[in-house]
C-alpha cells in the first residue's frame, strides 16, 4: 500500500497517457485525508491545470458555496478527479485516459476509506456508479456498494451554465449532509 505522498509523486510524474504531454501540472486530489466524504469529478479544468489544485475558479467557488450550505468546508472533505491531467479544450476525458488514471483513484480511495462518495457530474457518475447512469433522472439518489454510499450531483460547471439546476443541487447537498450524519451516528 502506498502512502499519500508516494501516490502524489506517481501522479505528478505520470506519463501513462497523452494528457501528460499537454498538461502544465498534474492535479492530485486535495483535502482531509480522514474525511468520511469523497467528491470525484471527471478531470481538472484550465484553472486547476495552472494551479495544481482541484476546483479552483468559478466552479470551485460554487462548490465552496454548496459546502457552506451544508455547514462544511473544503477542510472537512476530500476532492479529486478521475483523470489527473487537464483534457485539452476542456473536452470530456477519453475512456483510455480514464483507464490510465483509474489506478490512482483506486489508491486514493483505499487511503481515504470514505463512507460516502459523491460524483460531481455525469462523467464521474458513469465511471464510478454505472455506465448508463442518467444524472438528470438519478441525481441525489443513494446506493450502497461494498459498505460505501454512492450518489451523484450535477457538476458545478453545469450549474454555472444553467442556474435553474441550483435548487436541485442544494437539495442534493442537503441529502448528502443527512446521509453523512446518519452514517456517522452508526459508527
Amino acid at each position: 500500500m502506498y502512502t499519500y505522498d508516494e501516490l502524489k509523486y506517481f501522479v505528478d510524474n505520470c506519463t501513462h497517457c497523452p494528457l501528460s504531454q499537454t498538461r502544465n501540472r498534474a492535479v492530485m486530489g486535495k483535502g482531509n485525508l480522514k474525511s468520511p466524504i469523497l467528491f470525484i469529478a471527471e478531470g481538472p479544468g484550465r484553472n486547476e491545470d495552472r494551479d495544481g489544485i482541484p476546483f479552483t475558479g468559478k466552479s470551485g467557488e460554487l462548490l465552496d458555496r454548496l459546502l457552506r450550505e451544508i455547514h462544511m468546508s473544503r477542510d472537512e472533505v476530500y476532492i479529486t478527479n478521475i483523470v489527473k491531467c487537464h483534457p485539452p479544450g476542456n473536452r470530456d476525458p477519453k475512456p483510455e485516459e480514464q483507464e490510465a488514471c483509474i489506478p490512482y483513484l483506486k489508491y486514493e480511495t483505499l487511503i481515504l476509506r470514505p463512507k460516502i462518495i459523491v460524483c460531481l457530474g455525469r462523467i464521474a457518475a458513469q465511471r464510478i456508479i454505472r455506465p448508463d447512469y442518467r444524472i438528470t433522472r438519478e441525481h441525489g439518489i443513494f446506493m450502497c456498494r461494498k459498505g460505501v454510499w454512492l450518489t451523484a450531483v450535477y457538476h458545478p460547471s453545469a450549474i454555472l451554465r444553467d442556474g435553474t439546476k441550483l435548487p436541485e443541487v442544494i437539495a442534493d447537498f442537503r441529502a448528502i449532509r443527512e446521509k453523512l450524519d446518519t452514517v456517522i451516528e452508526r459508527d
